[in-house]
């Protein structure tokens, strides 16, 4: 299944969780996805994003099976991913996904009184971070792409252009 499609229905699973396990299942199905979105990057995208895509791959990858989330239908929805058609549009798509786990899990985690689901949270609050940021750095590669400048590989962004303007 298409990138963009999976993300779709990722966002609107969370919007429909009612619970704070349901949005901490979510939470994970997002950044199970964003791991493979990274890792088909790594392989199938353009060359200036593997870096970044490497690292989004690699995000939270030191859990183990008992920290993760009970998913309805056993498999997560990332395995169903076949392809990134549009990564612009995908990245983008999947920055505001991992914004709106962020935030579904600063509610889960202010609102519970369970020290372990609030620890969870936190750690997925960061790890989410964290993939928002490689994904917006793979979106400024996009637009430095198009723009026909190279990233400046030491500062991972512009570098001067010819003739010194």
């Amino acid at each position: 299944m298409e990138a963009e499609r999976l993300i779709a229905t990722g966002r609107h699973a969370l919007a429909e969780s009612r619970t704070a396990l349901d949005i901490v299942a979510e939470a994970w199905q997002a950044q199970v996805l964003a791991q493979a979105i990274g890792s088909h990057l790594v392989l199938c995208g353009p060359l200036e994003l593997r870096s970044e895509a490497r690292g989004l791959s690699e995000i939270g990858g030191g859990r183990g099976p008992t920290d993760q989330p009970v998913v309805r239908g056993g498999l997560p929805r990332a395995a169903q991913l076949t392809e990134v058609g549009d990564e612009r549009a995908a990245l983008t798509a999947l920055g505001a996904l991992l914004g709106e786990v962020g935030i579904a899990l600063v509610g889960v985690a202010c609102a519970t009184d369970e020290e372990g689901l609030y620890w969870q949270c936190i750690e997925a609050i960061d790890a989410t971070d964290e993939a928002g940021d490689r994904v917006r750095g793979m979106l400024r590669r996009l637009t430095l792409r198009e723009r026909g400048r190279p990233p400046d590989p030491a500062r991972g962004r512009a570098g001067p252009r010819p003739g010194g303007r």
